[in-house]
């Protein structure tokens, strides 16, 4: 008899998600995943000056707020016509980079790597559903051990951000046109002395733990397979192509689908609320969407809205850039590195498509993207300018297409009056973690748990491993408010 498995709110996730699952003779038949926040930054973003945008949709998220800072900085660059000299686009690639490793390794470590290795008898270890974990005692010490290392190296990616960002979370020195930041060469050298640090801890404790997990849950490379359709944006721009489709990026913009590599059209994107706690409507571009909550909605089940690239679901991620950057060799030295660590672990390309697919591809763009950050900071030229000037338009419209940490990130704005007159942020998350569309097809996570087994309802510690997997990150994804204007709570600031 079909019995439901609910996990509300599942945690050592970023933010408030539930899921609900269906299980029929050990395996998921039916699947939900809730969004259970409202977010609302896109009201609060009209009206106010567009340059603010880069600094409040940062606060999206405590963990990724580079992301949102870069993304929203190249919508204006868009929309005003800018295009940062060389040292502003290099120290943007070098900010980003460094929160890229921060995420990673918290992910891997804080999140999922407790999925696999028994932690002590004490919180933040327990409570946790009694998983089946299958490493020597041993091997799963030192990987526990490795979670308070990773503490300081999160330390050390933070400060190393901080070189040019001016502090994290929330950079203080990207702006539209480049960044304020001056460089110099105690920054230089103070960012590569870190950055060593890092590469040291990916080479030699995060890449091996990756592969001995693989090792040890071979299952996993077959569960969670998802839906194998990806899209990545892209990131880390190599020239000042205006064009972001023509631009060259180390993380280049793809599709992948039925295995083969295919162009972006961002005009193909539209988000669907079917299901999702918003007025209904038909689907439409972030451009043109807006943003007007109906909690009472009937069939919605999620304050995540649905996008759709020509109106199918697809993960965005790092097992997306992996499989758009390795597809026709785009990325040579992040397709090696898959060829190797699949030959080492006796798994096929098809193997990605799954749970540990995801944990290695994230942990070898890590490395990829650190030895070439080693490379870029050595591009700064001390003696030229970080930063084009503005003038700010009566109208306008732009859009900034950049691949957060999870994945593909857009963020929409038009300037009219001098004011932002609508704002749309499409986020990771919101892809991975979408509620059915209008035409009943499950978002990706949905799709990931459908087949999945569960022999125990009562700890169904698969479920967790497979959406654990996709690093989904709620309080980016959904759109907290009181609707009639309650008073909450009041403070005093002194």
């Amino acid at each position: 008899m079909p019995q439901k498995v609910i996990l509300d709110p599942l945690t050592r996730i970023e933010g408030h998600l539930g899921i609900e699952a269906v299980v029929d003779n050990g395996r998921v038949v039916d699947a939900r995943c809730s969004g259970t926040l409202y977010r609302g930054f896109e009201q609060i973003l009209i009206g106010r000056d567009p340059l603010d945008a880069v600094q409040i949709t940062q606060r999206f998220c405590g963990v990724c707020p580079a992301a949102h800072a870069l993304a929203s900085a190249q919508c204006l660059d868009n929309a005003l016509g800018l295009v940062p000299p060389h040292n502003g686009r290099v120290i943007r690639n070098l900010i980003q980079g460094a929160n890229y490793i921060q995420s990673h390794i918290l992910h891997f470590y804080h999140l999922a790597a407790l999925d696999y290795a028994r932690g002590p008898e004490f919180p933040p270890f327990i409570p946790r559903f009694e998983a089946d974990y299958r490493l020597p005692a041993k091997v799963s010490q030192d990987i526990v051990s490795h979670y308070v290392q990773a503490l300081h190296i999160r330390l050390k990616a933070h400060e190393m951000s901080a070189v040019f960002s001016g502090k994290m979370p929330h950079c203080a020195s990207v702006v539209p046109g480049g960044v304020t930041v001056t460089p110099a060469v105690d920054k230089v050298t103070t960012f590569l002395w870190r950055l060593k640090e890092l590469r040291e801890f990916i080479d030699n404790v995060y890449i091996p733990d990756v592969l001995t997990i693989a090792a040890v849950y071979r299952d996993y490379s077959e569960i969670g397979r998802g839906c194998r359709r990806f899209l990545s944006y892209g990131a880390f721009d190599l020239d000042s192509e205006p064009d972001v489709q023509k631009r060259t990026r180390f993380f280049q913009m793809g599709r992948v689908v039925d295995g083969r590599r295919a162009p972006v059209d961002p005009g193909r994107i539209t988000e669907d609320v079917r299901h999702a706690w918003y007025r209904e409507r038909p689907p439409a571009h972030p451009s043109r969407e807006t943003t007007e909550p109906d909690r009472k909605k009937a069939g919605g089940y999620s304050w995540l809205k649905a996008p759709r690239y020509e109106g199918l679901a697809y993960e965005v991620g790092p097992l997306a850039r992996a499989m758009v950057n390795s597809a026709d060799n785009a990325n040579p030295a992040l397709a090696k590195a898959l060829d190797g660590a699949l030959a080492q672990l006796r798994l096929r390309r098809e193997n990605l498509c799954s749970v540990m697919g995801r944990h290695l591809a994230r942990a070898l763009e890590t490395k990829v993207l650190a030895d070439a950050m080693a490379d870029w900071v050595l591009q700064i030229k001390l003696d030229e300018p970080v930063a084009v000037g503005h003038k700010l338009p009566e109208a306008a419209a732009g859009m900034g297409l950049w691949d957060a940490p999870r994945g593909a990130l857009g963020h929409w704005i038009s300037i009219r009056n001098q004011k932002i007159e609508r704002y749309q942020a499409v986020v990771p998350t919101t892809w991975n973690a979408s509620p059915h569309d209008g035409k009943e097809q499950p978002g990706p996570i949905e799709e990931a748990l459908l087949g999945a087994p569960v022999e125990d309802p009562a700890n169904p510690f698969a479920l967790a491993r497979i959406v654990r997997s996709f690093d989904p990150c709620i309080a980016c994804a959904v759109h907290l408010v009181t609707p009639r204007g309650r008073l909450l709570a009041s403070a005093r600031i002194v």
